[in-house]
């Protein structure tokens, strides 16, 4: 590894919180409210706990392997070989090139919001500008774009204080209202929470990033786990905040699916002119960094795929100089841009979120995999079988819980992926593979 490729842990670790925090705090947040009132805030916690729960496997998993650059895709493929490897690949990358939409489409929202702007009209234009310029910084090489993703956190952090102060602040002021949650917590049961935790999981999913460049980051594998760990505890932290300081502001039942809920309760409640612009610059910013690591994930996670000989040799085309695979991140801009006129926001994240559970699932039976081959990791999960276990039971009830018109979306996706696979297999006249499952 050479001294201007290394990332150290922090920037790692920035990476992820750039992955994670946009999505969902400035575009999902009123969404989750929307659907599961002040349950909401119960949903960020209990998401939270199973992204941390992946997250210590994924860090076991790039311990073992750090110069993989598919992240839960190259686990699977190494563990159980190529069709689980083509199928997880395939559905991950589609999430995360989907994701890229979605962070993207809050964007245009902002903007459009801080120009006077029709959203309608505005939204998809300045999207699309968004992931074009996004595009060619990840061209420029994984360094640059880590970079650039750091300072642009350490920003969108200290925005989301002032946000978060502001709302406290004027609570206190105001005399808290205890109706602006029990308000939110009718007509809300079970079905809502569930329906909040499969938005939330997509805004949480981002720590997947530090995944795909292991082998970049100063220390290995055990500072790259360190670091998707701590990006997902700094993050749960933040999301539980700002739900509570959304609801202080306005009462659970008023928030919508809208891109923009930040900017909402600001303009609900008459905040200052000054704090409105200063929260909407941190949602441009928040929104630019995730889709910046959502690009840098999706592109390298679609050169390992190819160069795993799964996808056309085009992909392959890598610059080792600056890191970075460049006709991949072409691809991947290019199906951000087509999934932008997919639907509305909760329809886009549900379609992203069947992959994100199966390869969250997937990686839990890596571990469990690789702990019976006993496969040396300097980082290692703990609670061990437990962990794998629970991970996989909450997942599935996650998987259950989603929208019927995504899980249905999900599995003739994996059937596709299966026709595909064996047709391509029987088309290169490859060597059928037979094992005996019982003796």
């Amino acid at each position: 590894m050479s001294g201007s490729q290394s990332i150290s842990s922090k920037v790692a670790t920035a990476v992820g919180l750039g992955a994670i925090i946009g999505a969902g705090i400035f575009v999902l947040s009123g969404t989750a409210i929307a659907l599961a009132g002040t349950y909401a805030i119960l949903a960020f916690i209990l998401v939270g706990i199973v992204a941390l729960l992946v997250a210590f496997q994924l860090g076991e998993l790039g311990s073992i392997m750090p110069h993989v650059k598919g992240g839960a895709y190259s686990y699977a493929y190494k563990a159980f070989g190529s069709e689980l490897g083509f199928i997880t690949g395939i559905l991950l990358y589609f999430s995360y090139a989907t994701s890229v939409s979605v962070i993207a489409l809050g964007f245009g929202s902002y903007l459009s919001s801080v120009l006077g702007l029709s959203a309608a009209a505005f939204a998809i234009p300045f999207a699309i500008a968004l992931i074009l310029v996004l595009a060619v910084i990840n061209i420029l090489g994984i360094r640059k774009a880590a970079r650039v993703d750091f300072g642009l956190v350490l920003i969108k952090i200290a925005i989301l204080a002032i946000f978060i102060v502001f709302s406290f602040a004027m609570a206190g002021r105001a005399g808290f209202s205890l109706s602006n949650f029990t308000s939110g917590l009718g007509g809300h049961g079970l079905g809502g929470i569930f329906a909040a935790s499969v938005v939330i999981l997509f805004a949480y999913s981002g720590f997947q990033a530090i995944s795909t460049f292991t082998g970049r980051v100063i220390g290995g594998g055990p500072r790259a786990a360190k670091a998707i760990v701590y990006s997902v505890l700094i993050s749960m932290v933040l999301y539980v905040l700002v739900a509570v300081s959304l609801i202080m502001l306005v009462p659970a039942r008023s928030y919508g699916i809208a891109a923009n809920p930040l900017s909402f309760a600001l303009q609900s409640v008459h905040a200052p002119n000054w704090l409105f612009l200063v929260v909407n610059i941190g949602a441009l910013i928040a929104t630019t960094s995730a889709t910046l690591a959502m690009l840098l994930s999706s592109s390298r996670m679609l050169y390992q795929i190819s160069s795993d000989h799964l996808l056309p040799k085009i992909l392959r085309s890598y610059n080792k100089r600056k890191d970075v695979a460049v006709n991949a991140v072409i691809v991947s801009a290019a199906i951000g841009i087509i999934m932008l006129f997919a639907g509305n926001l909760f329809v886009i994240a549900s379609i992203s979120n069947f992959g994100l559970l199966f390869s969250f699932i997937i990686t839990s039976f890596c571990v469990v995999h690789f702990r019976r081959k006993r496969e040396f990791a300097e980082f290692r999960a703990p609670f061990y079988p437990y962990l794998p276990m629970v991970s996989i039971v909450a997942l599935f009830a996650l998987m259950i819980g989603m929208p019927r018109e995504a899980l249905l979306l999900g599995v003739m996706l994996i059937l596709a992926m299966i026709v595909i696979y064996y047709f391509l297999r029987e088309y290169e006249s490859k060597k059928v593979v037979r094992i005996r499952l019982f003796k």
